[in-house]
C-alpha cells in the first residue's frame, strides 16, 4: 500500500493524480502552472530590459517641461502580447471544457454508493445497498475497492462543510438541507488522505478522513467484517466494560449487537480497525485512546463529546472493552 499512499509524502498534494477523475485535472494543473511561469518570466526580462535600458537622453534643467516623445513602431509590442494572451488564454478554455467534459461522470456506472454526511467535526460514512440488511456504518475512513468508479452522496448535517481527496478528485461543497453527489476511482491501492475544506467552526482543522483503496477481494473481505457484530465480551472486566459503555456512551454511539444504539456520535462497532481516532486528532492505539476517552475536551476542544465522569477502575474496563471493537 505505501508506493501510492499519498498519506506518506504530501498528505494533501494535488499534483500528482491516482484515479480516472483525477488525472484529467492534474494534466491541466501542469499545464496552467507551467504557462504561468513562463508568462512570468517573460514579464520580468521585459521589465528588466526596461529598467536597465538608457537610450541616453539627458535630464531637462530645472523648471523646464520634459517633451513627450512618441517613437514609432512601439506598438507592435502590445499587439503581439495580447495576439499570444489571446491565443494562450482560448487554449486553456478549451483544455478546461475538455477536462470538465472528462470528469463530470464516470465512464462505467458506479460499483458502489457511499453517502457521506459531515458534522461538525467529523465524517459519517454509510455504504448503501439495494439490500437493507447490507447498510453498514462507520467514521472517518472510506474503504473504496481499486479500478472501478464510486458514487458519494453528500449530505451536511449541521453547518456548510467541504469535502476533498486531492489525490482523487476535487472539492465539493457539503449543504445541509440538501445532496450533493460527486464520485472517484482509484487506480491502485493506497491511502489517501482526504480534509474538510470550507471553514466550519473551531475544529475545521481537525475534521480530516482517509480513503483506503483495497483490491476487490480485500475490499469484500473487510465489507464483510463490517457486517458482522463484534465478539461478546469474554471476561468479567469486558463485561463490565460494555456495561460502562453502555451508560457512559451509548446514548451517543452505537455498537452493532448491543443496546447501544446512539446516532449523535461515530457509530464504533468496529473501532479498532481504524487507523485515527477523533477524526485524524489521534493514532488510533492504546495509550491514545485512554487520552481520548479520560479528555476528549482537551484535546479536540468544542467537539461534542463531552469529558465523561468515570472512575479509574470503570476507564479501565471501559478501554479494555473498547479494545475488542474490531
Amino acid at each position: 500500500m505505501a508506493p501510492h499512499s499519498a498519506q506518506a509524502r504530501a498528505p494533501l498534494g494535488f499534483l500528482s493524480g491516482y484515479g480516472d477523475r483525477a488525472d484529467p485535472v492534474v494534466g491541466l494543473t501542469w499545464g496552467v502552472l507551467i504557462v504561468s511561469l513562463v508568462v512570468t518570466v517573460i514579464i520580468a526580462v521585459l521589465l528588466s530590459i526596461a529598467i536597465w535600458h538608457r537610450p541616453g537622453i539627458e535630464a531637462p534643467a530645472p523648471g523646464t517641461a520634459l517633451e513627450v516623445q512618441r517613437p514609432q513602431g512601439n506598438l507592435r509590442w502590445v499587439w503581439t502580447g495580447v495576439a499570444a494572451s489571446s491565443v494562450v488564454l482560448l487554449f486553456s478554455v478549451a483544455w478546461t471544457m475538455e477536462v470538465l467534459a472528462k470528469v463530470t461522470s464516470p465512464a462505467m456506472p458506479p460499483a458502489l454508493t457511499i453517502e457521506v454526511t459531515g458534522y461538525q467535526w467529523w465524517w459519517q460514512i454509510r455504504y448503501l445497498n439495494s439490500d437493507p440488511s447490507q447498510n453498514f456504518t462507520t467514521a472517518n475512513e472510506i474503504h473504496i475497492p481499486t479500478g472501478v468508479p464510486v458514487m458519494f452522496h453528500l449530505v451536511g448535517a449541521d453547518v456548510i462543510h467541504s469535502f476533498w481527496v486531492p489525490a482523487l478528485f476535487g472539492k465539493t461543497d457539503v449543504i445541509p438541507g440538501q445532496t450533493n453527489e460527486t464520485w472517484l476511482e482509484a487506480h491502485a491501492p493506497g491511502v489517501y488522505r482526504g480534509q474538510c475544506t470550507e471553514y466550519c467552526g473551531l475544529e475545521h482543522a481537525h475534521m480530516a478522513f482517509l480513503v483506503i483503496a483495497q483490491t476487490p477481494a480485500d475490499f469484500q473481505q473487510w465489507r464483510a467484517h463490517q457486517l458482522q457484530s463484534p465478539a461478546e465480551p469474554a471476561s468479567a472486566q469486558l463485561i463490565a466494560g460494555q456495561s460502562a459503555f453502555g451508560v457512559h456512551c451509548g446514548s451517543c454511539h452505537a455498537v452493532r449487537g448491543t443496546g447501544a444504539a446512539g446516532v449523535l456520535g461515530p457509530d464504533l462497532s468496529h473501532l479498532m480497525t481504524r487507523t485515527t481516532l477523533a477524526a485524524g486528532v489521534l493514532p488510533n492505539d492504546p495509550a491514545d485512546l485512554m487520552r481520548w476517552l479520560a479528555d476528549p475536551q482537551g484535546l479536540k476542544p468544542g467537539s461534542m463529546m463531552p469529558k465523561p465522569e468515570l472512575s479509574s477502575p470503570e476507564l479501565a474496563d471501559l478501554r479494555a472493552y473498547m479494545d475488542t471493537l474490531n
